[in-house]
């Protein structure tokens, strides 16, 4: 089954704030900018391309707490999966929209391939951190904001090698953000 990463770093390569807060990712760059028909930054084409996702339970709980309308839900019918080894059941407004889990992460690769999944999501920190050090991530594509937060929450922690990052494929957004896409090699 592939694995693969869509998120959005700041320039110095933080994902959240010390306080797990995303604020600045809505007032980095020019938001005024006119995106045309790139205003998702290619979100919508990568929801349309996985059958799964596998988050962590921080990610979760930041996502928990923005109370998202049916409307404004992201993911529209996509199977979660939430990492967590101290929660096992999901918050109220998360019920019905994501499954809890606690083991093996190459047993749950495993599982879902055997399900028919095909392309899993990983997101959250720590989850593709877990991912990238299980050799399991094949693509990442990571958006970077134009701002410099200085500290914060780091995407990439401790790697037990070397990894090489390879077939780039970068884009220039409107709104001064950058995206580059890159395929793993272990």
């Amino acid at each position: 089954m592939k694995c693969s990463v869509f998120i959005a770093t700041s320039v110095d390569g933080f994902i959240a704030k010390e306080d797990g807060s995303v604020d600045w990712l809505h007032t980095a760059g020019k938001p005024e900018a006119d995106m045309g028909k790139q205003a998702d930054m290619g979100m919508l084409d990568y929801m349309a391309s996985v059958d799964c996702m596998i988050m962590g339970r921080k990610c979760m709980d930041m996502i928990s707490s923005m109370n998202l309308t049916t409307e404004q839900w992201p993911y529209g019918a996509t199977r979660i999966i939430v990492l967590s080894n101290s929660l096992n059941e999901a918050p109220t407004n998360m019920k019905g929209k994501v499954e809890m889990y606690s083991g093996d992460l190459l047993a749950l690769v495993s599982r879902l391939e055997s399900e028919g999944h095909k392309h899993a999501y990983i997101d959250g920190g720590t989850t593709i951190q877990a991912f990238i050090n299980l050799q399991l991530i094949n693509e990442m594509t990571i958006t970077r904001a134009p701002v410099l937060l200085g500290e914060g929450k780091s995407l990439f922690g401790k790697v037990f090698k070397d990894i090489k990052l390879q077939q780039a494929e970068a884009t220039a957004f409107p709104n001064d953000f950058v995206q580059v896409k890159y395929k793993i090699s272990y």
